[in-house]
């Protein structure tokens, strides 16, 4: 089986927000006090995110990412990451992090069936990068790195978010430079705006190719959107999980357009 959208685009891929929390406050995604938190009963529970991975993967879902906020920071994570994994079918399975607790659960994760990571990191420079995650620790994340190394979750690919600062095309090549050095992917993300519409295709990578988009999401709260710069999105919870999926395929736009509804913590960019 597979989904088609009426673009005849084959759907194949989706990302999956596990919790809208995040330990950082990255400039770009976060005010710096933070954003009003979901209550309890309102995230997904592990048991209506496998139901929706399972689901999706019978119509022909081969590639789930697993995202946030900041995945890691959702409790029992580890778990999460093995029911997901036990789904027969998926052929590409990975998390993006900011990397901040990889170390921590690199080798649970690897054990769990995640296959591999795409770590955030916007400056290879201590300073700057505590300046943009408003507080963030880079050495940690140098930590995460060399633990999911070691782990084998490979390929790493790491994702710098680039905007029109003076200072942010230099940290974005110093990352490249830092990538070649230790073996790594390097993704850069032109900054983007939902309310705007503002997007670009990935540099190194396939995101915002809108003729070749193959993706849909999951909010935390069970909203699938069939586009990030899109207002359309199905509840899971009221629709059912096929029906859901049915409208989000047979809806997807020819190309996205602006979304105001969604923010990047809650939809994992």
């Amino acid at each position: 089986m597979s989904l088609c959208d009426r673009f005849k685009r084959e759907i194949t891929y989706l990302r999956v927000s596990v919790t809208d929390k995040c330990n950082l406050r990255c400039t770009y995604c976060m005010p710096p006090e933070g954003v009003p938190l979901c209550a309890h009963e309102e995230v997904l529970s592990f048991e209506e995110i496998v139901a929706i991975v399972k689901v999706a993967v019978k119509w022909g879902i081969t590639k789930v990412r697993l995202t946030g906020g900041e995945p890691l920071v959702r409790r029992n994570i580890i778990q999460l990451v093995a029911m997901v994994g036990a789904i027969p079918g998926i052929l590409d399975y990975s998390m993006t992090t900011n990397g901040i607790l990889l170390a921590e659960y690199a080798t649970e994760l690897k054990n769990a069936g995640l296959q591999r990571v795409n770590i955030s990191m916007d400056s290879i420079e201590p300073e700057r990068y505590a300046e943009i995650t408003r507080g963030g620790d880079l050495q940690k994340v140098l930590e995460g790195i060399a633990a999911a190394k070691e782990a084998g979750l490979l390929p790493i690919k790491i994702n710098t978010v680039q905007g029109r600062e003076a200072a942010e095309p230099l940290d974005a090549e110093k990352v490249k430079q830092f990538c070649e050095e230790q073996g790594l992917e390097h993704r850069v993300i032109n900054k983007m705006n939902l309310d705007k519409g503002i997007f670009s295709i990935v540099e190194g990578g396939t995101g915002g190719d809108c003729l070749k988009c193959n993706r849909m999401r999951v909010n935390a709260q069970g909203v699938l959107y069939p586009c990030l710069f899109s207002d359309v999105g199905y509840q899971v919870r009221s629709l059912g999980i096929q029906q859901a999926l049915d409208l989000a395929v047979k809806n997807k736009p020819a190309s996205g357009t602006v979304n105001n509804n969604g923010k990047f913590y809650q939809m994992g960019g």
